[in-house]
């Protein structure tokens, strides 16, 4: 009865409890992966969380049995768990700008810094940030909607860019953006302009083990599975053709969500080949 007793008052507690309230308590662990913390308001149970990387944005570092004050910044009601903020308690100039950003929103800023997992962009109108070179982040999918392997290639440090807002990611404090979000996608581009069925000429750009990628039009690439990469069966799809390779393909699939192409060189070839002379023409004009 007295474990029932227990579940019902953290329920009770967790529910009194709400994003942006500071709470205080005694640090009861402190591991690499997090910290938690016995709170005064509950001291049943040592439920707050801080995570590993807010740690760090203080020079003191926390030990077991010292004091601490956090922001409450999420409630894990499933994992009866309420994470903390240190940062967000020490920095309410940043976490108040961050809340009043609402997705879509359109911010510009100076990059400044680039790394391999993303872009740090130093906003116009916001505050500075602790730790990173700036409160903005644009991860590396959000870029660009075309494909590249390093994100110099997308923007350089010093370069003014206009973004768009998505969420405030509390675990880092800073505003997650998106680069692409502001640009035209080029597959939407290219999907209105050709059809299932239509063949096309592209150039073989990568292969992997379940077939080749093929670029159709300028940052379109699509996908040539290795069952349809000749009319005979093919064991590897090196053995039929290498990169750089230009080839006749059709398309056999348009996915719009997903940002997909598939294409067949086997039907192509099946189709080119059912064709009358007079009526080859040039059938691989995306716009035709």
């Amino acid at each position: 009865m007295g474990a029932v007793e227990d579940e019902q008052s953290l329920a009770a507690f967790l529910r009194t409890v709400n994003v942006g309230d500071v709470l205080t308590g005694t640090v009861a662990e402190v591991t690499r992966s997090q910290t938690t913390v016995l709170l005064d308001a509950f001291a049943g149970d040592p439920i707050g969380i801080i995570g590993p990387l807010d740690c760090s944005w203080r020079s003191e570092s926390l030990e077991a049995g010292g004091r601490v004050s956090a922001e409450v910044i999420a409630v894990d009601l499933r994992e009866r768990q309420v994470w903390l903020s240190r940062s967000a308690a020490e920095n309410p100039q940043l976490w108040a700008y961050l809340r009043a950003l609402r997705p879509g929103q359109r911010l510009s800023g100076l990059v400044a810094a680039i790394e391999r997992f993303g872009v740090f962009v130093d906003l116009d109108d916001g505050p500075d940030h602790p730790v990173f070179p700036g409160v903005g982040f644009i991860s590396m999918p959000e870029l660009s909607w075309r494909r590249f392997e390093d994100p110099s290639e997308v923007v350089s440090v010093g370069e003014h860019v206009t973004c768009e807002f998505l969420v405030f990611d509390t675990y880092n404090g800073e505003a997650r953006l998106s680069l692409r979000a502001t640009q035209p996608d080029p597959f939407q581009q290219f999907a209105r302009r050709v059809h299932v069925g239509q063949i096309l000429h592209g150039s073989v750009t990568k292969v992997v083990p379940i077939g080749v990628f093929v670029r159709v039009a300028d940052g379109i690439e699509g996908l040539v599975h290795l069952s349809e990469l000749a009319v005979t069966t093919v064991e590897a799809s090196g053995d039929v053709v290498q990169i750089g390779d230009e080839v006749t393909v059709i398309i056999t699939e348009i996915d719009l969500q997903r940002r997909r192409l598939a294409l067949s060189r086997r039907q192509a070839a099946e189709k080119i080949w059912d064709l009358p002379p007079t009526a080859s023409g040039n059938p691989s004009d995306p716009a035709g």
